[in-house]
């Protein structure tokens, strides 16, 4: 797991069903985060594109999405339920 959450990555518990909890919470907030970025990092590729930039595949093999400098740990996050997401459809379209 690269990212746990509170407790500087210390589950301060010894019962096995709380350790459980946490590990599987931080698993899904990880896999949210990834998710997230990959969704970013798609979006700015696209951008770039359409600006015309050429984007290259051996360009976009360095990119990683397990960047953790963005995230604010106490921050707001809002959810607007009025705005449709784009469809993920798993390609990169440039």
């Amino acid at each position: 797991m690269w990212k746990i959450i509170g407790g500087k990555g210390i589950i301060a518990t010894n019962d096995p069903e709380q350790q459980e909890k946490i590990m599987k919470y931080n698993e899904l907030v990880s896999n949210a985060l990834i998710f997230h970025n990959v969704v970013d990092l798609t979006n700015v590729l696209r951008s770039l594109s359409k600006e015309g930039y050429e984007v290259h595949d051996d360009d976009i093999s360095h990119l990683s999405p397990y960047l953790v400098s963005h995230i604010k740990r106490f921050g707001e996050y809002t959810i607007n339920l009025e705005t449709e997401p784009q469809p993920v459809d798993g390609r990169l379209i440039l």
